[in-house]
């Protein structure tokens, strides 16, 4: 009992000690909080979705929006750049994925306007992020 709570306390404190910049280095991405604050949107929106899409257009476009971010989470804590640029290539490709699921919302009815237009504004700019830190990599 006394080893395992002597590693417990090693490791507390080596976390404590740790940088947690470096620890938490994907939170500070703007475009990880920009397509975290999307993925946000999008389950605020589909909440409202017809119930008998919960397994099919809410799901699909909850799961596309997590990806996008979930990718840039697993890409910045790969050992290499390349690595990093594969998983920014497999975010956009869940992002191009869930621009298709917001028009699709749209002409189903499912989402106003104005949901429409700032949801697709903050695709974009999730976008826009994404493509910079491509190029940065490249």
């Amino acid at each position: 009992m006394y080893h395992v709570s002597c590693i417990m306390y090693h490791v507390s404190s080596v976390m404590t000690k740790m940088d947690q910049t470096t620890y938490f280095g994907y939170k500070k991405l703007l475009v990880w909080q920009e397509a975290h604050t999307l993925t946000l949107l999008i389950y605020k929106i589909t909440k409202h979705f017809p119930k008998d899409e919960l397994f099919g257009l809410t799901n699909q476009m909850r799961r596309a929006a997590v990806s996008v971010t979930a990718n840039i989470v697993e890409g910045q804590a790969r050992a290499t750049k390349k690595e990093f640029h594969q998983f920014l290539f497999m975010s956009n490709g869940s992002l191009v994925e869930v621009e298709y699921y917001i028009e699709l919302s749209k002409d189903l009815g499912y989402i106003s306007e104005k949901e429409f237009t700032d949801l697709y504004q903050q695709r974009i700019k999730v976008g826009k992020l994404l493509h910079r830190l491509i190029k940065s990599l490249s």
